[in-house]
């Protein structure tokens, strides 16, 4: 799809009349491991707008997962700025890209909305909050993500939530969707209990529910959701490298976007980790699609 696509076909500039309440943005490339290929990331946040089309036309629909029309009434208030050019194995310039952008986004200032690559971009997208923070961090995960570092790289997909926790904005982390093996190593356990980070697994979602995570967020609490798309049930998300059963549903992730919604404020949002090799006839493309409008429906709520 050619970059000039746009999500739901959102386009332009902002105006000092009417500033956005949010900005999509993609970013292919993060901090790629040696001797790794990242290439097909690069396509996702491509693929997800591709499938946003089949609503283009309705956002001022009804819409049932948010109780109302995408923007509740009002005037359309998101702009899609297309992709930083990220290049692979270029991670300090891919890293300096999307923290820049970022960066320009707060400062308009709109909730910055990042789609696409792996699970390293979100690390500079968390960084460029310092001057606005503090922030707490609402990850949505099949794995912990507490690597220092592999191959000698500590800015990888294996340690976004060990980066966050360094960083002295991030006020506190809550990790929930974890099941079965994955990253979780004893010691990368052992360091994020250590720090505080309260970890939520995707079977305690399915017993007591999304409140089971939601009430380790302080109301009012300036928060950043990241969202890897392995932590929904691969039935529901397929098109992710690491399949793993038992991950949350659909209607489990938007009811945590909507409770943080009222219970905090949202700041920023992304959705990494879609593998589109490994999509099934787009299901995954178009529910993170459908992800993504629900982020847009709850910010716009809380303006």
């Amino acid at each position: 799809m050619p970059q000039s696509s746009r999500f739901l076909g959102f386009s332009g500039s902002p105006s000092e009349t009417s500033p956005p309440c949010a900005v999509i943005f993609g970013a292919g490339h993060g901090s790629t491991y040696p001797g790794k290929d990242s290439s097909a990331y690069a396509s996702a946040a491509d693929a997800i707008r591709a499938a946003s089309q089949e609503d283009a036309a309705l956002v001022e629909n009804w819409d049932f997962d948010l109780g109302g029309p995408l923007f509740d009434n009002r005037s359309v208030c998101c702009l899609d700025f297309g992709n930083v050019s990220s290049a692979m194995h270029d991670n300090a310039g891919n890293r300096r890209l999307i923290e820049t952008r970022t960066r320009e986004i707060l400062g308009i200032p709109a909730v910055p909305i990042m789609i696409g690559g792996d699970d390293s971009v979100p690390i500079p997208f968390i960084s460029a909050f310092a001057d606005v923070g503090p922030v707490w961090l609402l990850q949505i995960d099949a794995h912990i993500d507490w690597r220092d570092d592999v191959d000698s790289e500590r800015f990888g997909y294996s340690s976004p939530m060990r980066r966050a926790s360094e960083m002295p904005h991030v006020e506190g982390i809550v990790q929930v969707g974890m099941r079965a093996v994955g990253s979780a190593g004893v010691a990368e356990l052992k360091a994020a209990q250590g720090y505080g980070s309260r970890l939520v697994s995707a079977r305690e979602v399915h017993t007591a529910g999304v409140e089971a995570a939601l009430r380790h967020i302080p109301e009012g609490a300036r928060t950043i959701v990241t969202l890897d798309c392995d932590g929904l049930d691969p039935g529901l998300m397929p098109g992710v490298a690491a399949r793993t059963p038992g991950g949350l549903t659909y209607t489990q992730v938007i009811d945590l976007i909507a409770g943080l919604g009222k219970r905090a404020r949202i700041t920023g949002f992304d959705l990494v980790e879609y593998f589109p090799p490994a999509d099934v006839d787009g299901l995954s493309a178009l529910t993170a699609s459908r992800i993504i409008v629900n982020a847009i429906g709850t910010i716009a709520r809380q303006t």
